[in-house]
């Protein structure tokens, strides 16, 4: 994605959100969903026909990159590891257990397994040393094909939604279930607080696309410092939440 559609990502975006909660709008909002979340993952797992954000991240990426902690940047520390595995991980459980009342690709694929990993949270509230270890031990090919499992579901749950359902509030005994799951730290439980206060809309407004695109931007910042290419423009942006 080059500077321009980005902008129109944002444009998008921006439309979306004043489109979203009109069900007469509903079918018009589902696909600029499905269009928007497209270009936030693998061109392979939608089969976009143009390459996208992720598609920018991950071409030449050297693993020292994928790995390197802490990394010199303004608006994180945390390695392009953690920023794949943390917003898979979110779009996991706000789009399978919160929208769709379901369990997560995590727990029905075995993807801490896969993974290397033991960490099952969303990566908010990580310490330095978790986070280190984290970023060393990470299997990267597995991180991508969860990535495109956990996308492709989302697609198919968000086409199945019916007019008036983005309305709806989180359900509160979803979130139970999250904090059953122990899907945050103890030291992060005010994300659990933050969802449940959000209707199907605010989850697919933040969590499904937003805060990807923020987490993506930043990752493609530090792959372009740590591996000295040509300078783009990436504006910083800053997401609410970690």
């Amino acid at each position: 994605m080059d500077l321009s559609q980005r902008k129109q990502w944002n444009a998008n975006h921006k439309k979306l959100t004043n489109i979203i909660l009109k069900p007469a709008e509903h079918q018009a909002a589902v696909d600029l969903f499905l269009k928007q979340h497209s270009l936030l993952h693998a061109s392979e797992m939608s089969h976009s026909p143009i390459a996208t954000l992720e598609d920018e991240l991950v071409t030449n990426l050297r693993e020292e990159t994928w790995r390197n902690y802490p990394v010199s940047a303004p608006d994180t520390k945390n390695s392009i590891a953690w920023h794949m595995w943390h917003i898979t991980r979110i779009e996991d459980m706000t789009m399978n257990v919160l929208v769709h009342h379901d369990q997560q690709v995590w727990h029905l694929g075995g993807w801490g397994k896969k993974l290397q990993t033991y960490y099952a949270h969303s990566g908010n509230e990580m310490t330095e040393a978790e986070i280190a270890d984290l970023s060393a031990k990470l299997d990267i090919q597995a991180l991508m094909e969860y990535r495109m499992e956990v996308g492709r579901k989302t697609r198919e749950i968000v086409s199945c939604l019916s007019p008036g359902d983005f309305k709806q509030k989180v359900e509160a005994n979803r979130i139970n279930e999250l904090k059953e799951q122990n899907a945050v730290k103890d030291e992060a439980l005010w994300l659990l607080d933050y969802w449940g206060n959000k209707t199907i809309a605010g989850l697919i407004l933040m969590p499904a696309t937003r805060h990807i695109f923020l987490h993506l931007n930043k990752s493609i910042r530090i792959k372009h410092r740590m591996q000295k290419f040509k300078k783009s423009a990436y504006p910083l942006e800053s997401a609410n939440i970690q």
